[in-house]
């Protein structure tokens, strides 16, 4: 007894360090330390799980019970099949009897309620051991039991709803695909005796607190227990008459649900129908059809905010999966008709949950229309789509014409209805920087809201499919909505904003002739309005509203060159508006609107005297004259857009230098003063002058290329000048200064301009095109002020921007740079690998660009890493090892990336057997650690791969010599899959000791069989990691994100193929513009 209060006060003083700490943070560190340890230390050790028992009998304390649970549950998961029978017995048999003996009477039941919550999660979690094998009787037990008291059978409820939940819900990733398919099974076979037991508590007691701990568990197993436990007995007519009382009827509308979300066929439609008027009849008592839901909604209590989201979600399930059944008898129209009148006022709600759920639905549906609509030309797409399994016979298409029309004027009012709802509450599109703040204001966007976004994406397709279904109740809705704007009798900033977002996004869904009748009247209704509304608030709105809708519409403004010209004037003009976010908008605006429309911009339109990019070029400086640096940075990209779509050689030259004229002035100004006195590139204002100069040159040839060739020449060399002086500044700066002196405002600035040196030298290298006499230029004058800067500075002061440059040089060029991969290797390699292996922290940008740089000499230049010493490969080999060990994911991918190319690199190369003798049994060893370590699982794709590999590499008969040490193997294999399997088996076995010796066998034997079928091999991997217990109890969707890319592609290939649903400024085309 001693024990167990010494037990207590432990863990009590324990929990109530750490409580207080946590609100005291930085009070008693040391103790909270002390704290921690002692809990740590006690759940650490092996056999402290034999004391759990003793420990529940005796204290009094809930802290300390809790932390016997725990213990007692990681022996559970982790260990519970390697104990002995007469110890798993024993705890079984003692948790189940002081379950029974709290939940027998009422007042243990309630006082005790949290521990015997936690003891059904510890009796759940043996079961996923043992049942059915070793505990067959526990369903007949359970049920036995729950017909001795109430109470009882309350608790038995919630146990089997936990059970369903693990067996059901959360078993992915947490049991092996054959355990998970056993205990489904046996909870169906067994299911009889729990459904017996549900209908005789809710036809038999009336203890409120049992009857709706029985719906929660019935809510748990409707969605997978066999359907004629649900249809063929009295359970759906017992619900219907739960619905109506206020305390069941959440819990009542969520069963309700469940049946309405299941999908078997046609067998029980007559059923389903009668539980749908049943309901309709009962909800219009409860909840008449001409209430205001929205308003209701708003002031109702959580209990009727929940009714009305749960009433979403029955009328979306029922719809998604029945809605067909309603459909093709007369009789059910006007209910089903009602129910989606029910839907669209639900769809009101201000409650982003329940919007959701209605917004998901009625993409669906829209979708399913429109599908249908789409394919008519397709007959047998079409009867698919309406679910009509018969072969096609002449004669049948037009029957099944007329069938689609019918739907689509069943629907008709429904759908014009859902257009207006998704005008007025379209989501804000992510180009939109203008909102309105909690205090009602304008301010400019300063955070993405991403839930936001993905709204829009769905509201915006749901939107789409509408207009192609009927184009002119779009565009009435619209324009009348418009005019009312105009007439002030709807003028408010959301009714504004919600159409023009609504605008925006229909972009390319219509006839191009439709399109551009209605984008007339549009943009001619938003220009009046801008000028007739008064008040700097009101005109930012609308001047945001106007730049949104304008720059969605890029085939109308190219067909329509006056429209252009007017935009794009008041854009200028806009740029001039300092209201905060307009000019950003404008300028952002501006360069969508070049990249879609630039041949309009350098050819002489009807009218004019000269091309408009000449125009704009001569009024340059007073059109830039209010813009911040970095818009200005914006709009001379777009200018360079421009530029690049003058074809003659002359003129371009001529735009280009007369774009960069105001920047080449000063430039030249800068380095003729540094001429005469080099003290004169110190001062701050001018080493701002020149990172701005080089930022202006950066945005231009970013947009120009190749063209850009001119431009560069004639900075380039000075560039270079300026870049070793500020680099010895730098260096000579830390030196004197010591590391503080690299935090600096004045150091900061002066690696800006390094970096932004770089930064313009591989922007225009990267985007010009493959010509290797630009390669030939530029890249051996960087060699001694980049590559030998890059080796003679200290630490701190090394760009990592020197190691993505030359990494895109070499993608750049391939093979043509083979011969300064030793000069560049000698430069980075060892200095850098000194910085980043000192820990994981340190200089982050610089390992992920050095282990690019890595791969791209692995992927073009090969032939030079072989070239390098056993030391210097060594050094590769485990700074590649290093990479992939990282936990940043994109420094790991790079690593996997690069060890990939290595290995395919080697196996074809003449050094295959010495390279794979050296490092196949170490990259084996590595790979399986970060594979079953949790921090690694978004790597999982690549894991598999180089596994594959390696297992097929050593079963091909490539490698001749053998991987094992002679000198340390007392005796030979007869070939190396014999032994690198018999090494797996070794290695896992040590590392998961909580694995039977066949069950690692088994593992290693079904990579060797499935290596050739990379789905196969993957799956294998996958039930291992679960069954290892690795990684149990968490997310595991990394394990399954290649299959979810594989989805992603598909559905943008099926978006691009109906018009308007990937936006016109998204698709990666050169529109043609002529």
């Amino acid at each position: 007894m001693t024990c167990i209060n010494g037990y207590d006060y432990i863990l009590d003083c324990s929990y109530n360090y750490l409580f207080l700490t946590n609100i005291f943070l930085n009070v008693h560190r040391s103790q909270r330390a002390h704290a921690d340890q002692i809990l740590r230390d006690l759940q650490n050790n092996p056999d402290m799980w034999l004391q759990v028992v003793h420990i529940l009998q005796q204290t009094k304390s809930l802290n300390t019970k809790f932390f016997a649970l725990q213990v007692l549950e990681g022996v559970i998961k982790y260990r519970w099949n390697a104990l002995p029978v007469e110890q798993r017995d024993g705890m079984k048999n003692y948790i189940s009897e002081v379950i029974v003996q709290l939940s027998s009477n009422e007042a243990s039941f309630r006082a005790e309620r949290l521990y015997v919550n936690k003891l059904n999660i510890i009796l759940v979690q043996i079961l996923k051991h043992d049942w059915p094998a070793r505990w067959r009787s526990f369903i007949p037990d359970l049920v036995a039991a729950a017909k001795t008291s109430e109470t009882i059978c309350e608790n038995c409820m919630a146990i089997l709803k936990l059970l369903s939940e693990e067996v059901f819900d959360f078993s992915r990733g947490e049991m092996t695909q054959q355990k998970i398919k056993e205990l489904k099974q046996s909870l169906n076979s067994e299911f009889q005796l729990i459904h017996e037991l549900c209908l005789y508590v809710l036809s038999a007691s009336q203890r409120t607190e049992l009857i709706r701990a029985t719906l929660s568990t019935l809510h748990a197993f409707l969605s997978w227990i066999p359907l004629g436990y649900i249809f063929e007995s009295t359970l759906l007519e017992t619900l219907l008459k739960f619905f109506p009382v206020p305390s069941y009827r959440n819990l009542t509308l969520q069963c309700l649900t469940e049946v309405a979300a299941l999908n078997f066929g046609d067998y029980y439609n007559v059923q389903y129908v009668k539980m749908y008027d049943i309901f309709m009849v009962q909800l219009q008592t409860i909840l008449p059809s001409i209430t205001n839901l929205p308003e209701a909604f708003a002031q109702g209590t959580s209990e009727e905010q929940a009714f009305i989201q749960n009433l979403a979600l029955f009328f979306t399930s029922f719809y998604k999966y029945h809605i067909r059944v309603l459909e093709t008898a007369q009789e059910n129209i006007a209910a089903l008709l009602l129910g989606l009148e029910y839907l669209i006022n639900i769809s009101y709600v201000d409650d982003t949950e329940v919007f959701k759920v209605c917004l998901d639905y009625w993409n669906s549906l829209v979708l399913e229309l429109f599908d249908a609509h789409h394919n008519m030309d397709n007959p047998a797409v079409t009867t698919n789509m309406m679910g009509l399994q018969v072969p096609l016979v002449p004669g049948m298409v037009d029957g099944l014409g007329s069938q689609l029309l019918q739907r689509r004027q069943l629907y008709a009012g429904t759908m014009s209805k859902l257009r207006m709802l998704m005008i007025c509450r379209m989501a804000k599109p992510e180009e939109v920087l203008i909102v309105e703040d909690e205090n009602g204001n304008i301010v400019r966007e300063t955070m993405k809201d991403n839930d936001v976004l993905v709204q829009y994406k769905i509201m915006r397709e749901t939107l789409i499919y509408l207009s192609h279904l009927d184009h002119e109740d779009t565009e009435k809705q619209m324009l009348k909505k418009l005019s009312k704007q105009l007439s002030g009798e709807d003028w408010t900033w959301n009714n504004l904003n919600t159409l023009c977002w609504a605008i925006g996004s229909i972009s390319g869904s219509m006839m191009e002739e439709q399109e551009n009748r209605f984008l007339v009247m549009v943009i001619r209704d938003l220009l009046n309005l801008c000028e007739i509304t008064k008040g700097k608030d009101n005109k930012a709105v609308i001047a945001s509203n106007i730049m949104y809708v304008v720059g969605q519409y890029p085939r109308f403004l190219r067909a329509h060159w006056k429209f252009l010209k007017t935009v794009v004037n008041k854009l200028f003009e806009f740029m001039h508006e300092t209201h905060p976010g307009v000019q950003d908008m404008a300028c952002d605006t501006f360069l969508k609107i070049v990249q879609k429309c630039k041949r309009k911009f350098v050819i002489v339109q009807v009218g004019e005297n000269e091309p408009f990019v000449s125009e704009l070029l001569s009024a340059l400086a007073t059109t830039v004259t209010d813009l911040e640096p970095h818009q200005i940075h914006t709009f001379y990209e777009s200018v360079g857009h421009m530029i690049q779509a003058e074809s003659d050689p002359h003129k371009r030259d001529e735009y280009l230098q007369r774009l960069m004229e105001l920047p080449n002035q000063k430039w030249g100004e800068i380095i003729g003063q540094a001429r005469q006195s080099v003290d004169f590139l110190k001062d701050q204002d001018v080493i701002r002058t020149v990172l701005n100069i080089l930022q202006t040159n950066t945005s231009v040839a970013s947009s120009l290329g190749t063209y850009f060739l001119s431009q560069i020449s004639l900075i380039f060399l000075d560039m270079l000048n300026v870049y070793r002086m500020y680099s010895e500044l730098i260096s000579n700066t830390i030196a004197e200064g010591g590391p503080f002196a690299s935090k600096t405002s004045y150091v900061k600035l002066l690696r800006s301009v390094k970096r932004e040196t770089l930064k313009l030298i591989e922007t225009f290298l990267d985007k010009a095109e493959d010509q290797p006499q630009i390669g030939k230029q530029f890249v051996p004058p960087m060699m001694d002020p980049v590559l030998g800067d890059y080796a003679r500075n200290l630490p701190d002061a090394r760009e990592s921007e020197v190691l993505s440059l030359f990494a895109t040089i070499i993608n750049k060029y391939k093979a043509a740079m083979i011969d300064d991969v030793p000069r560049i290797f000698e430069a980075v390699f060892q200095c850098t690998l000194e910085m980043i292996t000192k820990n994981f922290e340190d200089y982050p940008e610089h390992r992920l660009k050095f282990f690019s740089l890595l791969r791209a000499i692995a992927t073009y230049c090969f032939p030079a890493l072989i070239l390098l010493s056993s030391q210097q490969l060594k050094l590769v080999m485990d700074s590649i090892i290093w990479a992939f060990r990282h936990t940043e994911r994109n420094i790991a991918e790079t690593g996997l990336n690069l060890l990939l190319e290595m290995l395919k690199n080697f196996q074809a190369s003449e050094f295959c057997n010495q390279f794979y003798r050296t490092y196949f049994l170490s990259i084996e060893q590595e790979i399986f650690a970060v594979l079953t370590d949790t921090f690694h699982k978004p790597g999982f794709k690549l894991h598999v791969l180089v596994l594959q590999h390696l297992f097929c590499l050593v079963e091909s008969g490539l490698l001749t010599e053998p991987l094992w040490d002679a000198a340390t193997v007392p005796y030979p294999y007869p070939n190396n899959g014999v032994f690198v399997r018999e090494y797996t088996i070794k290695l896992l076995s040590t590392s998961f000791p909580n694995m039977t010796a066949a069950e690692v066998t088994q593992f290693v034997n079904g990579l060797f069989e499935s290596r050739n079928d990379l789905s196969t091999f993957k799956n294998h991997i996958r039930d291992f990691l679960v069954q290892s217990k690795e990684f149990s109890a968490q997310d595991n969707k990394d394990l399954y994100a290649e299959e979810a890319a594989l989805q992603r592609e598909r559905e943008r290939q099926r978006m691009l193929s109906i018009p308007g649903l990937i936006a016109p400024n998204e698709i990666q085309d050169e529109m043609v513009d002529s």
